[in-house]
């Protein structure tokens, strides 16, 4: 048995200072444009929790492929949608009684 500590090779950095591997691994992700890519857009909130709700529900697209934004997309416009038409739908006060005979 030897006292000896094996050698082992340490990898050569490129002029990018990228070991082989790593290089490799960035370049096998760079051919497929298909992959899922996060935009990091950031989402501002707007302080109606509703809203907010349906601007991060945006960031589920971030982790699918293309073909499944349009669901995340149309879901999004229904939710903003209905919050739009919910602020329509909300009571104020009643409106004055006519009197009859009386024209605005």
């Amino acid at each position: 048995m030897s006292d000896t500590v094996p050698e082992t090779e340490i990898p050569v950095e490129d002029a990018e200072g990228e070991t082989p591997v790593e290089a490799e691994v960035q370049d096998e992700a760079e051919h497929d444009p298909s992959a899922p890519a996060p935009l990091n857009i950031p989402r501002t909130p707007t302080g109606d929790a509703e809203v907010d709700a349906q601007l991060e529900r945006l960031g589920d697209a971030d982790h699918l492929a293309t073909d499944g934004h349009l669901e995340v997309y149309e879901d999004v416009h229904r939710g903003l949608r209905d919050a739009l038409t919910a602020l329509d739908a909300r009571p104020g006060p009643p409106a004055p009684p006519s009197m009859p005979g009386m024209r605005s």
